[in-house]
């Protein structure tokens, strides 16, 4: 199947069956593992070009009679389920998804009944295992029919845990799944390693490049506007505070909604980020409100009670990908609802920015 040329650092060796050589994987994921798994949190490029070869993988000894397990090509979810086959033999058949996870990839049906099929057939399945069963991850549920694959490969589908962490348990209980293991779960723990990239993503929208400079460039100009002119000092009784709150949407948007999401109210997100947003620029309003002593400068105020719930909630929509709370059909019709209601808003915050300006 394979000859010693295919080789990677994470394959020990390589075992002889039926159809020729098959490479052996290691099961302990070393600092170069963890390394990867780290720059795909914090790196998109990296995350996009993470892939595994397509194909067939042994761990420890397995027979014929070993289970065979199935993977997306994304590096991140192989190494998940390998780390979790310690002291087992088994097979791993690894889809081409286009290096995408087995969640999203299920999404875009790469993660697949076709795929399923053709790899069967590429890696000569049959001659490698007598059995007909594949432990397919839940997760992948989406794009696969299970029938459909039964009917056209002989081979039968068993939809494992949700969380690879479960899966020894699940052999033990004879590849059957309890409640628990069935259960979606997206703890603090899973919102906070996810929540990096999405912190990274908006940062270069707001922060970083040519359009998010001219963006603050004109946020301070303008504020340092009044119908005498332009004032310096302006910019930093109106400016400055400025900077503080468009940071604070961002924050509130890209890290915080993502944390507290089961606590906020609501169920769209678009909500949920609204909700934080109004909370936090009301807290900083009403500490900058008692030293308001013109009338200007309260208006300032309230257009950044527009301005943040607005961009939070823009931003805290972009999580939807991330979660486990909703579908591709949900996000589209939470966006058809909400984009005209932040669109208003930050109208609404421009106009009072302004109005304050020129008061």
């Amino acid at each position: 199947m394979r000859d010693d040329s295919m080789s990677a650092y994470w394959i020990s060796d390589f075992i002889e069956t039926a159809v020729g050589k098959i490479p052996r994987v290691e099961t302990a994921l070393s600092f170069r593992d963890r390394l990867g798994s780290w720059k795909c949190r914090w790196a998109r490029a990296y995350r996009m070009n993470y892939p595994v070869e397509p194909g067939l993988y042994a761990v420890g000894s397995p027979d014929s009679g070993s289970p065979v397990f199935v993977s997306a090509n994304y590096k991140m979810s192989f190494d998940i389920l390998r780390s979790r086959l310690t002291g087992m033999s088994a097979w791993i058949l690894v889809l081409d998804t286009q290096g995408i996870n087995v969640w999203c990839a299920a999404g875009k049906r790469t993660f697949s009944t076709d795929e399923i099929v053709d790899k069967i057939n590429e890696t000569d399945l049959s001659n490698v295992v007598r059995h007909k069963t594949l432990i397919v991850p839940q997760l992948g549920a989406p794009g696969v029919s299970a029938h459909e694959v039964r009917k056209r490969s002989g081979y039968r589908v068993v939809y494992g845990p949700v969380r690879a962490s479960d899966i020894p348990e699940f052999m033990n209980n004879n590849m059957k799944a309890s409640p628990k293991m069935r259960r979606v779960r997206f703890k603090l723990l899973d919102r906070l390693a996810l929540s990096p990239m999405e912190v990274l993503m908006w940062g270069r929208r707001m922060f970083w490049g040519t359009r998010a400079w001219i963006i603050i460039a004109v946020l301070l100009f303008v504020s340092g506007i009044d119908r005498t002119g332009f004032q310096l000092g302006k910019v930093v009784r109106f400016g400055l505070p400025g900077i503080i709150m468009y940071s604070t949407a961002f924050l509130s948007g890209s890290l915080f909604a993502p944390l507290l999401l089961p606590w906020l109210p609501g169920r769209a997100f678009s909500t949920k980020g609204a909700v934080l947003g109004l909370a936090l620029a009301a807290a900083a309003g009403w500490y900058r409100w008692g030293a308001a002593a013109s009338v200007g400068l309260r208006l300032n105020i309230l257009a950044w009670l527009f301005l943040v719930p607005a961009i939070s909630s823009f931003i805290a929509v972009t999580f939807v990908g991330s979660s486990t709370y909703t579908s591709s059909s949900g996000v589209f019709k939470e966006m058809k609802r909400a984009v005209p209601v932040q669109l208003t808003l930050i109208g609404v915050g421009i106009l009072l920015l302004i109005t304050g300006q020129l008061v």
